[in-house]
């Protein structure tokens, strides 16, 4: 471990207090949405989350229950490993590296290490550590703390629930270049905070939604769109060939479905089709109140805002 480095103790602090420290540098599960490597997260998402223009995540069941069995997890290491671990219960940065900070899960004892918990049921991530790998969104974290803390090791515990269940830890050494490529890309990212500049814009989920977020609302203004009529031909060429791809799956599709016929089903060697009749039921509101005109409806209606996208051709808009 580095000998100079700064720690701010968790201990007694808040959620509101941990999540506005955490929001003043780069942590490791943020290290992996930088490098595109979280599939929960992006460079824009993370960017917006640390100017304060999205709120910090809800905790969802899986964040609970990866919380609650971390020492679970710590205890299953030291038995598996024969290893001795202890708590870190600080917020741990260092002045090599001021855009970064480390919550580690646990450290060694005797050992210059550290330990990340996981607790996993995707079936990709449990996949791969049966295999004897691990997924890229947890390598990239551990190799965060070690820049961080300056340790020579890291060590993955994953805990792998539901079907296909099982228990499995990595060592990650050291890599100076890895390390590297990493603080030149948290770095480079830092800029784009301090300056308050987004980064690009992709199409993962996570950037919709932080967009979502920042502007559900329209103004009454127009803006000059100049220097991007190629990103808008690009979206036209891509509307146009998802439509004709639309097209190519659905007469697929009805190939099969003259083929089947009535039947519900289908099998091959490789495939299997399901055709199967199901009963929908809706309630016809419009229906309903023309019967009922003594109801005030308004009551039960639930309202909601959306701002929906749409290029055109100018050419073409009538």
């Amino acid at each position: 471990m580095y000998k100079n480095l700064h720690k701010i103790s968790t201990v007694g602090m808040s959620t509101d207090e941990w999540l506005d420290h955490r929001r003043h540098s780069i942590g490791g599960s943020d290290a992996a949405a930088l490098v595109g490597m979280n599939p929960y997260a992006t460079p824009y998402s993370v960017w917006a989350d640390k100017l304060g223009m999205t709120p910090p995540p809800e905790e969802n069941e899986a964040m609970r229950l990866g919380h609650d069995l971390e020492d679970y997890v710590a205890k299953r290491f030291q038995e598996a490993a024969g290893k001795r671990v202890r708590r870190e219960n600080n917020i741990i940065t260092n002045p090599d590296y001021p855009y970064a900070h480390a919550n580690v899960d646990r450290l060694l004892i005797g050992e210059d290490a550290g330990l990340e918990c996981k607790t996993t049921s995707s079936f990709l991530n449990m996949r791969k550590c049966k295999s004897g790998d691990f997924p890229d969104n947890y390598y990239v974290q551990c190799v965060h703390y070690m820049m961080v803390t300056g340790a020579q090791r890291w060590y993955l515990a994953v805990l792998a629930l539901g079907q296909g269940s099982g228990f499995y830890y990595f060592v990650i050494d050291r890599d100076e270049e890895e390390i590297a490529a990493l603080a030149k890309a948290e770095k480079e990212f830092w800029s784009n905070v301090t300056t308050k500049t987004p980064p690009l814009a992709d199409g993962m989920k996570a950037t919709s939604e932080a967009i979502k977020v920042m502007f559900p609302e329209s103004s009454d203004k127009s803006v000059d769109l100049f220097g991007y009529d190629s990103e808008m031909e690009r979206y036209m060429a891509l509307t146009r060939q998802i439509k004709e791809l639309e097209v190519q799956k659905e007469e697929s599709a009805n190939i099969l479905k003259a083929f089947l016929e009535d039947a519900e089903r289908g099998e091959s060697e490789k495939y299997k089709i399901l055709y199967k009749t199901q009963i929908r039921q809706s309630f016809d509101l419009k229906k309903f109140a023309a019967e009922h005109s003594d109801i005030d409806l308004s009551l039960y209606y639930k309202y909601s805002s959306a701002r929906p996208f749409k290029v055109v051709e100018k050419n073409k808009e009538n």
